[in-house]
Protein backbone atom coordinates (compact mmCIF):
# COMPACT_ATOMS: atom_id res chain seq x y z
CA UNK A 1 0.00 0.00 0.00
CA UNK A 2 2.68 2.16 0.66
CA UNK A 3 4.45 2.06 -3.44
CA UNK A 4 1.82 3.95 -4.68
CA UNK A 5 2.14 6.66 -1.93
CA UNK A 6 5.84 6.85 -2.41
CA UNK A 7 5.72 7.34 -6.17
CA UNK A 8 3.60 10.10 -5.70
CA UNK A 9 5.79 11.76 -3.70
CA UNK A 10 8.79 11.19 -6.14
CA UNK A 11 6.84 12.67 -8.87
CA UNK A 12 5.70 15.64 -7.12
CA UNK A 13 8.98 16.29 -6.22
CA UNK A 14 10.35 16.09 -9.26
CA UNK A 15 7.34 18.16 -10.92
CA UNK A 16 8.58 21.13 -8.26
CA UNK A 17 12.05 20.92 -9.43
CA UNK A 18 11.30 21.30 -12.98
CA UNK A 19 9.07 24.28 -12.34
CA UNK A 20 11.59 25.35 -9.73
CA UNK A 21 14.37 25.54 -12.73
CA UNK A 22 12.44 26.83 -15.82
CA UNK A 23 12.70 26.29 -19.25
CA UNK A 24 16.26 25.37 -20.49
CA UNK A 25 18.14 28.50 -22.20
CA UNK A 26 18.88 27.29 -25.77
CA UNK A 27 22.62 27.42 -26.68
CA UNK A 28 23.60 30.52 -28.38
CA UNK A 29 26.09 30.55 -31.63
CA UNK A 30 27.71 33.27 -32.67
CA UNK A 31 30.47 34.89 -34.51
CA UNK A 32 31.99 38.65 -33.35
CA UNK A 33 29.60 39.90 -36.30
CA UNK A 34 26.62 38.60 -35.39
CA UNK A 35 27.10 39.25 -31.52
CA UNK A 36 27.54 42.58 -32.79
CA UNK A 37 24.91 42.96 -34.60
CA UNK A 38 22.41 41.46 -31.90
CA UNK A 39 23.82 43.99 -29.18
CA UNK A 40 23.12 46.89 -31.32
CA UNK A 41 19.18 45.37 -31.37
CA UNK A 42 19.26 44.95 -27.58
CA UNK A 43 21.69 47.90 -26.40
CA UNK A 44 19.31 50.30 -23.87
CA UNK A 45 21.86 53.02 -24.67
CA UNK A 46 21.03 52.99 -28.50
CA UNK A 47 17.47 53.00 -27.13
CA UNK A 48 17.76 56.43 -26.19
CA UNK A 49 19.56 57.49 -28.83
CA UNK A 50 16.76 56.36 -30.95
CA UNK A 51 14.20 58.07 -28.55
CA UNK A 52 16.69 61.34 -28.61
CA UNK A 53 16.33 61.28 -32.21
CA UNK A 54 12.43 60.77 -32.39
CA UNK A 55 12.43 64.44 -30.26
CA UNK A 56 14.78 65.60 -31.78
CA UNK A 57 12.51 65.04 -35.07
CA UNK A 58 9.47 66.76 -33.59
CA UNK A 59 10.58 70.13 -32.74
CA UNK A 60 11.96 70.56 -35.95
CA UNK A 61 8.18 69.66 -36.87
CA UNK A 62 7.77 72.40 -34.44
CA UNK A 63 9.97 75.00 -35.51
CA UNK A 64 8.30 74.57 -39.00
CA UNK A 65 5.30 74.91 -38.08
CA UNK A 66 6.21 78.21 -37.15
CA UNK A 67 6.04 79.37 -40.22
CA UNK A 68 2.61 78.55 -41.18
CA UNK A 69 -0.86 79.72 -40.54
CA UNK A 70 -2.51 79.04 -37.15
CA UNK A 71 -5.90 78.48 -36.86
CA UNK A 72 -7.98 78.50 -34.11
CA UNK A 73 -11.95 78.00 -32.84
CA UNK A 74 -13.07 79.59 -30.01
CA UNK A 75 -17.25 79.55 -28.70
CA UNK A 76 -19.03 80.79 -25.43
CA UNK A 77 -22.15 82.02 -23.35
CA UNK A 78 -22.06 85.11 -21.17
CA UNK A 79 -25.32 85.58 -19.39
CA UNK A 80 -25.93 89.79 -18.66
CA UNK A 81 -28.01 91.47 -16.14
CA UNK A 82 -31.58 92.88 -17.67
CA UNK A 83 -31.38 96.47 -18.91
CA UNK A 84 -34.05 98.80 -19.78
CA UNK A 85 -34.79 98.86 -23.76
CA UNK A 86 -33.77 101.91 -25.94
CA UNK A 87 -34.86 103.36 -28.89
CA UNK A 88 -36.52 105.51 -30.68
CA UNK A 89 -40.44 107.01 -32.19
CA UNK A 90 -40.82 105.93 -35.84
CA UNK A 91 -42.47 108.90 -37.94
CA UNK A 92 -45.30 106.14 -38.22
CA UNK A 93 -45.75 106.22 -34.57
CA UNK A 94 -44.28 102.93 -33.54
CA UNK A 95 -40.87 103.01 -31.47
CA UNK A 96 -37.55 101.33 -33.04
CA UNK A 97 -35.47 99.38 -30.44
CA UNK A 98 -31.49 99.98 -30.87
CA UNK A 99 -30.61 98.65 -28.11
CA UNK A 100 -32.83 95.53 -26.73
CA UNK A 101 -32.76 93.82 -23.60
CA UNK A 102 -31.00 90.46 -24.71
CA UNK A 103 -29.58 88.96 -21.10
CA UNK A 104 -28.42 85.43 -23.10
CA UNK A 105 -25.28 86.14 -25.09
CA UNK A 106 -23.45 83.25 -27.57
CA UNK A 107 -20.71 83.92 -29.52
CA UNK A 108 -18.24 81.81 -31.42
CA UNK A 109 -15.27 82.71 -33.68
CA UNK A 110 -12.62 80.93 -36.40
CA UNK A 111 -9.34 82.85 -35.79
CA UNK A 112 -6.86 82.87 -38.42
CA UNK A 113 -3.06 83.99 -37.69
CA UNK A 114 -0.03 83.99 -39.93
CA UNK A 115 3.03 86.02 -39.63
CA UNK A 116 4.54 86.43 -42.67
CA UNK A 117 7.70 88.21 -41.80
CA UNK A 118 9.73 87.25 -38.45
CA UNK A 119 12.92 89.29 -39.64
CA UNK A 120 14.91 85.22 -40.18
CA UNK A 121 13.89 84.13 -36.59
CA UNK A 122 11.61 81.32 -37.70
CA UNK A 123 14.36 80.31 -40.47
CA UNK A 124 17.39 80.14 -37.81
CA UNK A 125 15.10 78.30 -35.19
CA UNK A 126 14.42 75.94 -37.62
CA UNK A 127 17.86 75.46 -38.74
CA UNK A 128 19.27 74.91 -35.50
CA UNK A 129 16.87 72.35 -34.67
CA UNK A 130 17.46 70.61 -37.59
CA UNK A 131 21.47 70.89 -37.28
CA UNK A 132 20.51 69.53 -33.29
CA UNK A 133 19.09 66.37 -35.28
CA UNK A 134 22.17 66.05 -37.09
CA UNK A 135 24.22 66.38 -33.65
CA UNK A 136 21.81 63.62 -32.25
CA UNK A 137 22.28 61.42 -34.98
CA UNK A 138 26.06 61.47 -35.10
CA UNK A 139 25.49 60.75 -30.66
CA UNK A 140 23.84 57.35 -31.53
CA UNK A 141 26.53 56.70 -34.21
CA UNK A 142 29.04 57.47 -31.23
CA UNK A 143 26.89 55.40 -28.92
CA UNK A 144 26.70 52.41 -31.90
CA UNK A 145 30.77 52.76 -32.11
CA UNK A 146 30.83 52.61 -27.88
CA UNK A 147 28.57 49.37 -28.33
CA UNK A 148 30.64 47.88 -30.75
CA UNK A 149 33.95 48.28 -28.52
CA UNK A 150 32.34 47.03 -25.61
CA UNK A 151 30.85 43.89 -27.20
CA UNK A 152 34.35 43.01 -28.98
CA UNK A 153 36.33 43.41 -26.07
CA UNK A 154 33.64 41.06 -24.01
CA UNK A 155 34.04 38.44 -26.78
CA UNK A 156 37.57 38.18 -27.16
CA UNK A 157 37.77 38.60 -23.64
CA UNK A 158 35.64 34.84 -23.57
CA UNK A 159 37.36 33.58 -25.78
CA UNK A 160 40.76 34.67 -23.88
CA UNK A 161 39.31 33.24 -20.63
CA UNK A 162 38.34 29.94 -22.58
CA UNK A 163 41.61 29.69 -24.40
CA UNK A 164 43.84 30.25 -21.09
CA UNK A 165 41.01 27.76 -19.34
CA UNK A 166 42.47 24.66 -22.42
CA UNK A 167 46.22 25.84 -21.57
CA UNK A 168 45.73 25.57 -17.60
CA UNK A 169 43.89 22.35 -18.39
CA UNK A 170 46.11 20.51 -20.82
CA UNK A 171 49.15 21.60 -18.48
CA UNK A 172 47.40 19.99 -15.34
CA UNK A 173 47.01 16.78 -17.68
CA UNK A 174 50.39 16.61 -18.00
CA UNK A 175 51.44 17.38 -14.72
CA UNK A 176 49.25 14.32 -13.81
CA UNK A 177 50.86 12.22 -15.94
CA UNK A 178 54.78 13.10 -14.86
CA UNK A 179 53.50 12.61 -11.13
CA UNK A 180 52.20 9.28 -11.95
CA UNK A 181 55.93 8.67 -13.95
CA UNK A 182 57.49 10.49 -10.54
CA UNK A 183 55.19 7.81 -7.99
CA UNK A 184 56.02 4.60 -10.12
CA UNK A 185 60.07 5.75 -10.21
CA UNK A 186 59.69 6.40 -6.18
CA UNK A 187 58.01 2.76 -5.61
CA UNK A 188 61.33 1.30 -7.53
CA UNK A 189 63.69 3.40 -5.24
CA UNK A 190 64.86 6.03 -8.39
CA UNK A 191 63.41 9.10 -6.65
CA UNK A 192 63.55 10.23 -2.92
CA UNK A 193 59.66 11.07 -1.54
CA UNK A 194 60.56 15.24 -1.49
CA UNK A 195 60.40 15.25 -5.76
CA UNK A 196 56.96 13.53 -5.80
CA UNK A 197 56.20 16.00 -2.50
CA UNK A 198 57.20 18.96 -5.10
CA UNK A 199 55.71 17.74 -8.21
CA UNK A 200 52.24 17.20 -6.19
CA UNK A 201 53.00 20.85 -4.80
CA UNK A 202 53.08 22.04 -8.63
CA UNK A 203 50.37 20.18 -9.84
CA UNK A 204 47.80 21.58 -6.87
CA UNK A 205 49.28 24.92 -8.04
CA UNK A 206 48.13 24.08 -11.32
CA UNK A 207 44.94 23.05 -10.63
CA UNK A 208 44.61 26.51 -8.26
CA UNK A 209 44.85 28.35 -12.05
CA UNK A 210 42.68 26.53 -13.37
CA UNK A 211 40.34 26.81 -10.84
CA UNK A 212 41.06 30.59 -11.27
CA UNK A 213 41.46 30.51 -14.95
CA UNK A 214 37.64 28.85 -14.92
CA UNK A 215 35.90 31.52 -12.66
CA UNK A 216 37.62 34.04 -15.13
CA UNK A 217 35.37 32.28 -18.41
CA UNK A 218 32.36 32.33 -16.28
CA UNK A 219 32.94 35.85 -15.58
CA UNK A 220 33.66 36.38 -19.46
CA UNK A 221 30.64 34.33 -20.40
CA UNK A 222 28.14 36.48 -17.98
CA UNK A 223 29.44 39.98 -19.22
CA UNK A 224 29.13 38.99 -22.89
CA UNK A 225 25.51 37.94 -21.77
CA UNK A 226 24.72 41.48 -20.50
CA UNK A 227 25.73 42.92 -23.58
CA UNK A 228 23.78 40.70 -26.20
CA UNK A 229 20.57 40.67 -23.66
CA UNK A 230 20.63 37.23 -23.16
CA UNK A 231 19.02 35.11 -20.07
CA UNK A 232 21.16 34.03 -17.44
CA UNK A 233 22.66 30.01 -17.64
CA UNK A 234 22.52 30.28 -21.86
CA UNK A 235 25.40 28.16 -23.32
CA UNK A 236 27.65 30.46 -25.83
CA UNK A 237 29.66 28.77 -28.87
CA UNK A 238 31.68 31.36 -30.07
CA UNK A 239 33.05 30.99 -33.73
CA UNK A 240 36.27 33.15 -33.84
CA UNK A 241 39.68 31.22 -33.09
CA UNK A 242 41.79 33.33 -31.23
CA UNK A 243 44.74 32.71 -33.89
CA UNK A 244 43.93 34.62 -36.76
CA UNK A 245 46.28 37.17 -38.32
CA UNK A 246 45.62 40.40 -37.20
CA UNK A 247 46.66 42.86 -40.39
CA UNK A 248 49.21 45.30 -39.04
CA UNK A 249 47.74 49.11 -39.34
CA UNK A 250 48.03 51.33 -41.82
CA UNK A 251 49.84 54.54 -42.36
CA UNK A 252 49.52 57.09 -39.53
CA UNK A 253 48.99 60.01 -41.51
CA UNK A 254 46.38 58.45 -43.62
CA UNK A 255 44.82 57.01 -40.02
CA UNK A 256 44.80 60.71 -38.81
CA UNK A 257 43.22 61.69 -41.79
CA UNK A 258 40.35 58.96 -41.84
CA UNK A 259 39.57 60.20 -37.77
CA UNK A 260 38.65 63.42 -38.91
CA UNK A 261 36.45 62.54 -41.48
CA UNK A 262 34.67 59.57 -39.98
CA UNK A 263 34.57 59.80 -36.46
CA UNK A 264 30.92 61.03 -35.11
CA UNK A 265 31.96 62.52 -32.17
CA UNK A 266 33.89 65.54 -34.07
CA UNK A 267 30.29 65.87 -36.88
CA UNK A 268 27.94 66.18 -33.57
CA UNK A 269 30.65 69.29 -32.18
CA UNK A 270 30.72 70.72 -35.66
CA UNK A 271 27.08 70.57 -36.22
CA UNK A 272 26.34 71.53 -32.31
CA UNK A 273 28.71 74.91 -33.26
CA UNK A 274 26.55 75.96 -36.47
CA UNK A 275 23.30 75.26 -34.21
CA UNK A 276 24.12 77.60 -31.59
CA UNK A 277 25.23 80.43 -33.97
CA UNK A 278 22.19 79.67 -35.63
CA UNK A 279 20.07 80.22 -32.26
CA UNK A 280 22.53 83.45 -31.44
CA UNK A 281 20.74 84.90 -35.26
CA UNK A 282 17.78 84.09 -33.63
CA UNK A 283 17.73 85.71 -30.92
CA UNK A 284 18.96 88.83 -32.67
CA UNK A 285 16.34 88.74 -34.70
CA UNK A 286 14.04 90.23 -31.79
CA UNK A 287 15.31 93.84 -32.11
CA UNK A 288 13.90 93.80 -36.17
CA UNK A 289 10.15 94.66 -37.07
CA UNK A 290 7.94 91.38 -37.62
CA UNK A 291 4.93 91.12 -39.87
CA UNK A 292 1.70 89.35 -39.72
CA UNK A 293 -1.86 88.80 -40.89
CA UNK A 294 -4.70 88.60 -38.74
CA UNK A 295 -8.46 87.53 -40.10
CA UNK A 296 -11.35 85.92 -38.40
CA UNK A 297 -15.32 85.21 -39.19
CA UNK A 298 -17.35 85.86 -36.14
CA UNK A 299 -20.43 84.21 -35.51
CA UNK A 300 -22.43 85.40 -32.71
CA UNK A 301 -26.49 85.92 -31.04
CA UNK A 302 -26.24 89.24 -31.04
CA UNK A 303 -23.32 90.11 -32.65
CA UNK A 304 -21.67 92.88 -31.24
CA UNK A 305 -20.29 94.44 -34.24
CA UNK A 306 -23.95 94.75 -36.07
CA UNK A 307 -25.71 97.82 -35.06
CA UNK A 308 -28.04 97.47 -34.05
CA UNK A 309 -28.22 94.43 -31.42
CA UNK A 310 -30.56 91.84 -32.48
CA UNK A 311 -31.48 88.20 -30.88
CA UNK A 312 -30.38 86.55 -34.03
CA UNK A 313 -27.16 85.08 -34.91
CA UNK A 314 -25.40 86.85 -37.15
CA UNK A 315 -21.98 86.66 -39.04
CA UNK A 316 -19.31 89.11 -39.34
CA UNK A 317 -15.14 88.92 -40.60
CA UNK A 318 -12.04 91.08 -40.17
CA UNK A 319 -8.77 91.07 -42.09
CA UNK A 320 -5.66 93.37 -40.12
CA UNK A 321 -1.91 93.51 -41.03
CA UNK A 322 -0.04 93.84 -38.08
CA UNK A 323 3.50 95.21 -37.69
CA UNK A 324 5.37 94.94 -34.28
CA UNK A 325 8.89 96.19 -33.79
CA UNK A 326 10.29 95.57 -30.06
CA UNK A 327 12.18 98.94 -29.26
CA UNK A 328 13.62 97.44 -25.90
CA UNK A 329 13.10 94.81 -23.81
CA UNK A 330 15.00 94.97 -20.39
CA UNK A 331 18.04 93.48 -22.06
CA UNK A 332 16.54 90.05 -22.78
CA UNK A 333 17.75 89.81 -26.13
CA UNK A 334 21.39 90.89 -25.24
CA UNK A 335 21.42 87.91 -22.76
CA UNK A 336 19.91 85.78 -25.08
CA UNK A 337 22.43 86.55 -27.60
CA UNK A 338 25.55 86.45 -25.45
CA UNK A 339 24.22 82.91 -24.07
CA UNK A 340 24.23 81.52 -27.41
CA UNK A 341 27.28 82.67 -28.34
CA UNK A 342 29.12 81.52 -25.02
CA UNK A 343 27.40 77.97 -26.06
CA UNK A 344 28.78 78.12 -29.51
CA UNK A 345 32.26 79.31 -28.09
CA UNK A 346 32.44 76.42 -25.17
CA UNK A 347 31.93 73.80 -27.96
CA UNK A 348 34.11 75.29 -29.97
CA UNK A 349 36.83 74.73 -27.87
CA UNK A 350 35.54 71.01 -27.14
CA UNK A 351 35.70 70.49 -30.77
CA UNK A 352 39.51 71.75 -31.05
CA UNK A 353 39.94 69.39 -28.04
CA UNK A 354 38.77 66.32 -29.13
CA UNK A 355 40.08 67.07 -32.37
CA UNK A 356 44.25 67.35 -30.62
CA UNK A 357 42.77 63.44 -28.90
CA UNK A 358 41.75 62.06 -31.70
CA UNK A 359 45.05 62.66 -33.23
CA UNK A 360 46.80 61.11 -29.93
CA UNK A 361 44.89 58.20 -29.53
CA UNK A 362 44.81 57.11 -33.35
CA UNK A 363 48.57 57.12 -32.93
CA UNK A 364 48.01 55.05 -29.72
CA UNK A 365 45.80 52.85 -31.21
CA UNK A 366 48.32 51.90 -33.94
CA UNK A 367 51.62 51.50 -32.11
CA UNK A 368 49.28 48.84 -29.61
CA UNK A 369 48.20 47.14 -32.40
CA UNK A 370 51.90 46.88 -33.96
CA UNK A 371 53.18 46.06 -30.68
CA UNK A 372 50.73 43.42 -30.14
CA UNK A 373 52.08 41.96 -33.35
CA UNK A 374 55.49 42.03 -32.96
CA UNK A 375 54.37 40.25 -29.06
CA UNK A 376 52.70 37.45 -31.26
CA UNK A 377 56.00 36.63 -32.87
CA UNK A 378 57.89 36.95 -30.06
CA UNK A 379 55.24 34.61 -27.91
CA UNK A 380 55.28 32.03 -30.98
CA UNK A 381 58.84 31.13 -30.91
CA UNK A 382 58.65 31.40 -26.78
CA UNK A 383 55.84 28.36 -27.24
CA UNK A 384 57.82 26.33 -30.24
CA UNK A 385 61.37 26.61 -27.54
CA UNK A 386 59.43 25.73 -24.25
CA UNK A 387 57.71 22.39 -26.06
CA UNK A 388 60.72 21.37 -27.64
CA UNK A 389 62.89 21.97 -24.38
CA UNK A 390 59.55 20.27 -22.12
CA UNK A 391 59.91 17.49 -24.81
CA UNK A 392 63.42 16.33 -24.33
CA UNK A 393 63.47 16.79 -20.68
CA UNK A 394 60.83 14.51 -20.18
CA UNK A 395 62.70 11.98 -22.84
CA UNK A 396 65.78 12.81 -20.29
CA UNK A 397 64.28 12.27 -17.23
CA UNK A 398 62.54 8.88 -18.82
CA UNK A 399 66.45 7.91 -19.20
CA UNK A 400 67.12 8.68 -15.84
CA UNK A 401 69.88 11.51 -16.93
CA UNK A 402 67.64 14.49 -15.88
CA UNK A 403 65.69 15.41 -12.40
CA UNK A 404 62.28 15.93 -11.62
CA UNK A 405 63.09 19.37 -10.65
CA UNK A 406 64.05 20.46 -14.73
CA UNK A 407 61.21 18.57 -15.69
CA UNK A 408 59.12 20.88 -13.38
CA UNK A 409 61.09 23.92 -14.77
CA UNK A 410 60.40 23.45 -18.52
CA UNK A 411 56.81 22.67 -17.36
CA UNK A 412 56.28 25.57 -15.95
CA UNK A 413 58.28 27.88 -18.62
CA UNK A 414 56.02 25.84 -21.34
CA UNK A 415 53.19 26.77 -19.48
CA UNK A 416 53.92 30.46 -19.11
CA UNK A 417 54.79 30.50 -22.83
CA UNK A 418 51.10 29.40 -23.78
CA UNK A 419 49.57 31.97 -21.40
CA UNK A 420 51.65 34.63 -22.88
CA UNK A 421 50.83 33.64 -26.74
CA UNK A 422 47.01 33.19 -25.82
CA UNK A 423 47.27 36.74 -24.46
CA UNK A 424 49.26 38.35 -26.96
CA UNK A 425 47.09 37.21 -29.75
CA UNK A 426 43.83 38.70 -27.46
CA UNK A 427 46.22 41.72 -27.43
CA UNK A 428 46.21 42.35 -31.01
CA UNK A 429 42.61 41.57 -31.78
CA UNK A 430 41.37 44.09 -28.64
CA UNK A 431 44.04 46.44 -30.32
CA UNK A 432 42.53 46.27 -33.45
CA UNK A 433 39.19 47.03 -32.22
CA UNK A 434 39.90 49.86 -30.62
CA UNK A 435 42.27 51.73 -33.40
CA UNK A 436 38.60 50.79 -35.74
CA UNK A 437 36.92 52.78 -32.82
CA UNK A 438 39.13 55.38 -32.89
CA UNK A 439 38.76 55.69 -36.64
CA UNK A 440 34.91 55.64 -36.35
CA UNK A 441 34.10 52.74 -38.50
Amino acid sequence: MRTPCVIFLVLALASTTLAADGPVAQPVTLTLQEAVARALVYSHRVAEQNARIAGAEASVLGREAASRPLVSVSAGYTRTNHVDEFGVPTSGGAFRTIYPDIPDNYHSRLDVQWPLYTSGRVESLTRSARLELQAVQNDRETTRSDVRLDVTRAYWTLVTARANLRVVDESVRRMDAHLADVREQLRVGLLPPSDVLTVEAQTSRQRLQAIEAKAAEDVATADLRRLLGLEPGTTLTLDAPLDVLVEPAPDLSTLKDEARRSRPELKALAVRVESARAREQAAMAQNRPMLGVLGGVDYANPNPRIFPRQDVWRTSWDVSVSVGWTLWNGGRTKAEVAEADAAARATQARLQELDRALVFEVEQRALELDAARAAIMTANEAVRAATEARRVLGERFGAGVATSTDVLDAQVALLQAELDRTRALASAHLAQARLERALGR
